[in-house]
């Protein structure tokens, strides 16, 4: 494990790793700035990412590129409707002396990238839940610990719904963030059409350890808090509830389902984390607003009205917040 002098090092290296990274990832993914911090502060929380957007932004690329820039083990799926949990996990074979051996499928690494993870049913969506939750698998009634640090970023298409599984609520809670990709500006577009269009090869050299991500892990556990921070993000969730104490009345006129505790629990980790990059050592309401989109958009769940009268998840926690 990677020993710091103090947290206040420990605090200026994760700014320092962040800068580094960012800039690698830079000379790859153009325009999407915001997008990477979202997924960097997933990994520094250790937390999971789900990441929407439509063909061509390059959500796969984004998440490649951030595995080359660490020093980690990847693996990437590409969820069909035909995959099955054994292939995710790995399955039990017998070899040549007759014995039963665990084969380890493409789970066991740092990060794992579920492209398209909308476009597999249910029961092979379900192999990721433990995994995402307690890190490990279980087979034939033996538990497999995976190694850490480990994430999953996953995929999907908002717009193609032709043979695509919505994924269940239970398992979008378990991803930190969604975030959503949105199309490049115009001189975003133009760097990248001339990035992409001639011979230029870039290559991404690997900038942090994955002791160093175990390391920065802990430390956002342990930056100090205020109550009153604490007070407003638990609030925040509380007002996601309809027809409970503290719902808001957007809340009761246009939400069947609030958001659950884990939404507090990532708002407070993620605006630690997001207080972290921005050089402070102690985060503030502010932060809990700038990841308070990415934390809530999968956890809250419109009714008829608000699909009926063009009410988005957005306009809702905008108007919450």
């Amino acid at each position: 494990m990677v020993q710091f002098k103090s947290d206040v090092e420990a605090v200026d290296a994760l700014k320092e790793s962040y800068q580094k990274l960012t800039s690698e990832i830079g000379k790859v993914v153009i325009g999407q700035d915001e997008t990477v911090k979202m997924l960097l502060t997933a990994i520094f929380c250790q937390g999971h990412c789900l990441l929407v957007g439509v063909p061509g932004l390059a959500k796969t690329l984004l998440i490649q590129t951030i595995a080359g820039a660490l020093d980690l083990d990847f693996n990437r799926i590409q969820f069909t409707p035909d995959l099955m949990p054994s292939d995710i996990i790995g399955s039990e074979t017998l070899d040549n002396e007759r014995n039963f051996r665990f084969v380890k499928g493409p789970i066991f690494a740092n990060i794992v990238l579920a492209d398209e993870v909308n476009r597999t049913p249910p029961k092979t969506q379900s192999a990721l839940l433990e995994a995402m939750q307690e890190y490990s698998v279980t087979v034939a009634g033996k538990k497999y610990a995976l190694d850490k640090p480990f994430f999953v970023l996953a995929t999907q298409n908002p717009i193609e719904q032709e043979g695509t599984y919505p994924l269940p609520e239970a398992q979008l809670d378990r991803f930190m963030f969604m975030v959503t990709l949105d199309y490049p500006s115009y001189q975003a577009e133009l760097d990248i059409v001339k990035n992409t269009t001639s011979d230029k090869k870039y290559k991404v050299v690997q900038q942090v350890s994955g002791e160093e991500i175990l390391a920065y892990q802990q430390l956002v556990r342990r930056v100090p808090i205020a109550d009153n921070v604490v007070e407003y993000a638990v609030t925040l969730v509380h007002k996601t509830r309809p027809n409970t104490e503290l719902a808001d009345a957007i809340s009761n006129k246009y939400l069947e389902w609030g958001a659950g505790p884990r939404a507090s629990q990532n708002l407070i980790l993620a605006a630690k984390c997001n207080a972290l990059l921005s050089g402070k050592y102690s985060p503030d309401i502010e932060d809990v607003k700038a990841v308070a989109m990415a934390v809530l958009r999968h956890r809250i769940v419109r009714n008829f009205k608000a699909e009926a009268e063009g009410i988005s998840v957005e306009n809702i926690i905008s108007k919450l917040l």
